[in-house]
């Protein structure tokens, strides 16, 4: 007590300077006897400043603490002179009520008359602890999203970043100590001049959010196509302390939609006539280039007009009864004949093939109008001679027959061909829409490669129609140039990783680094590409598919060797014909025209080739060209 007495001498000066401070103050005496505390520690621990005057320093301990604390004190004790400050320790306090909670302390000795007395600071970590804990929730929150995030400092010269998440880097190929501290200008490399670029740089001068598509490189130089959200942050006087970006890969998707373009553009300049009506309305939606040229209307004028502004020759209830069962949807190809009437009053003949298809909940028909006129001032002729070519004509009946055949044959398998991959496409995309969520990335994923995937397949058809109309009409021109033959093998192995089954594999050919060609480099990829995709094509899951390449003075010489399916010893002889496809195949996708294209441009630039095949064991197919004999 005599401690505790002469302390009081000095109350009025202690209790001024514990009130100024901002800390809770407990002043003990060498026996743990509170001798003074102010009244934030007193409200700290739920006392009023009398009830803790002349208690022992444990009653504000949890009794599990006890033990160690009075360890830990009277080691400081012992030691006070050596130590003038200790503390600095997260330590647990017991509240008046029984709630334990953390606290940080500090001791500090003073004297006093020859008497030794601490002075114990604390301060409740409750709300610390609490704000910390929210804070690593909201950092692993932001770590486990699909999405690249980006925060970068306003309040800084260039904006530097100073967060990026793990999707960041996993989307980027930088880590964190790669990005921090830049600015994120650095994703573009030196493709700075972009229009979403530029929309960026006005935004976040002006303290605005946006949205734009960005071409971005990764840390291994790799393009990828960036949707990129930008929103900043503003304090409580609504100035812009932060940028918050948010990054999604969307190459995918971009490339899907250049496909899907190129496929428009290839029905647009089509010179067949292609004519899409709603079957309810007979109103026109989209008319390609070739249709617009046969009859002399516009787009615009076309979608003003319905289908019976077009035909003529044709009665209202004929055309019902045409057109009910494609808005019944229960059948597949409608063909029949009629005249079409031009916009200068002019008509001709036309044989119209037509195909519903369903978007939206309406029904839609595809129509293919074939000009007949030469054939029909043909059949004319024909009758008028009659009597006197009777066996020329009945050659004639023979080629036209055969003619219908391959016809039939031709637009049925066309038709098969197509509908499957359109019928793919539609659903797929029709799905995309449906996974909005983040966690439905995979599923979203899925259906836009089957659309990728789909829209591919069409485009080869579509580009093997195309090489056939030229090569019959004499139009294919060759350009012969010196190019690297490893730039076309990499390019063509490239795209047919994509086409890989289970476990395939395409084992690259060795030594043609350095090697360079005088060929026609496009059909050189034309040829390779056919090969290679019908080796994937016709061979099952973990198989090997070899490329191997043989370069004389004077000739190319490579091959395709497969563990496939093989060709039949019987269908050998017409594997190079058109439309022909062997028996083992009718049920897998193909149009039996690749090879025939393939001969013909190797025969034009004086090659040829050959192939060895056993069914269930595999084929090899070999090409021979010339590569400087031609200059």
């Amino acid at each position: 007590m005599k401690r505790m007495h002469v302390f009081d001498k000095n109350i009025d000066i202690c209790n001024l300077l514990s009130e100024a401070v901002s800390e809770g103050i407990i002043v003990l005496n060498e026996d743990q006897l509170i001798v003074s505390i102010n009244e934030k520690a007193a409200y700290l621990f739920e006392y009023t400043h009398h009830e803790l005057l002349g208690k022992p320093l444990s009653e504000l301990i949890p009794e599990k603490n006890k033990k160690i604390h009075n360890g830990h004190f009277a080691k400081y004790c012992k030691n006070i002179k050596k130590e003038k400050l200790a503390g600095g320790r997260c330590v647990e306090g017991l509240r008046k009520t029984g709630e334990v909670f953390p606290l940080n302390v500090k001791f500090n000795p003073f004297f006093v008359y020859q008497n030794t007395y601490i002075l114990v600071l604390v301060n409740d970590l409750s709300e610390r602890i609490e704000i910390e804990k929210s804070l690593d929730i909201k950092s692993k929150a932001l770590d486990s999203t699909d999405n690249g995030i980006i925060i970068s400092d306003a309040l800084e010269d260039d904006y530097p970043i100073i967060y990026v998440n793990r999707a960041f880097s996993k989307l980027t190929g930088y880590s964190p100590s790669d990005a921090l501290n830049r600015n994120c200008r650095f994703l573009q490399k030196d493709d700075n001049d972009q229009k979403g670029v530029r929309i960026m740089r006005n935004a976040i001068k002006a303290g605005k959010k946006c949205r734009v598509q960005v071409r971005n490189y990764k840390k291994d130089g790799t393009l990828f196509w960036n949707e990129i959200s930008i929103n900043p942050i503003r304090n409580n006087q609504g100035k812009v302390t932060h940028f918050v970006g948010i990054q999604n890969d969307i190459t995918k998707r971009v490339k899907a939609e250049e496909e899907i373009q190129h496929f428009l553009k290839i029905f647009d300049d089509s010179l067949n006539e292609i004519y899409v009506f709603d079957v309810k309305t007979h109103r026109f939606s989209h008319v390609n280039y070739g249709a617009q040229k046969n009859t002399g209307y516009t787009l615009r004028e076309l979608k003003k007009i319905t289908l019976e502004d077009l035909l003529g020759g044709i009665t209202k209830d004929r055309l019902r009864e045409i057109l009910d069962p494609l808005h019944l949807n229960n059948q597949k190809k409608i063909t029949f004949e009629t005249i079409f009437k031009r916009k200068d009053g002019t008509t001709y003949p036309v044989e119209v093939h037509l195909q519903s298809s369903t978007l939206g909940g309406r029904v839609l028909a595809v129509a293919i109008a074939l000009d007949i006129s030469e054939r029909k001032n043909y059949t004319q002729k024909l009758e008028k001679t009659v009597a006197q070519r009777t066996q020329e004509l009945k050659e004639a009946l023979i080629k036209e027959k055969e003619l219908n055949e391959l016809k039939s044959k031709f637009l049925s398998m066309v038709s098969h061909e197509f509908k499957t991959p359109l019928s793919s496409i539609l659903t797929s995309a029709t799905l995309v829409g449906k996974y909005c969520d983040s966690d439905q990335q995979d599923m979203r994923k899925k259906h836009l490669e089957s659309i990728s995937n789909g829209v591919y397949y069409l485009t080869g058809i579509l580009n093997d129609f195309l090489s056939i109309e030229r090569l019959e009409k004499g139009k294919e021109i060759y350009r012969l140039a010196d190019f690297s033959l490893s730039k076309v093998v990499n390019q063509v192995v490239y795209n047919a990783n994509m086409l890989l089954k289970s476990g395939q594999k395409i084992n690259y050919p060795m030594n043609i680094e350095e090697e360079m060609v005088y060929q026609d480099e496009r059909i050189i990829s034309l040829i390779l590409t056919n090969l290679l995709h019908n080796a994937i094509k016709y061979s099952p899951e973990e198989t090997e598919i070899d490329i191997k390449f043989d370069l004389q003075e004077d000739q190319l010489s490579f091959s395709v060797v497969d563990r496939g399916i093989g060709i039949p010893e019987k269908d050998q002889v017409h594997i190079f014909e058109r439309y022909f496809r062997a028996d083992n195949v009718l049920l897998t996708q193909g149009t039996g025209i690749g090879l025939n294209i393939v001969k013909f441009h190797i025969e034009n630039l004086g090659g040829n080739i050959s192939f060895k095949s056993i069914e269930n064991k595999g084929s090899t197919f070999t090409v021979k060209l010339p590569v400087n004999s031609i200059k």
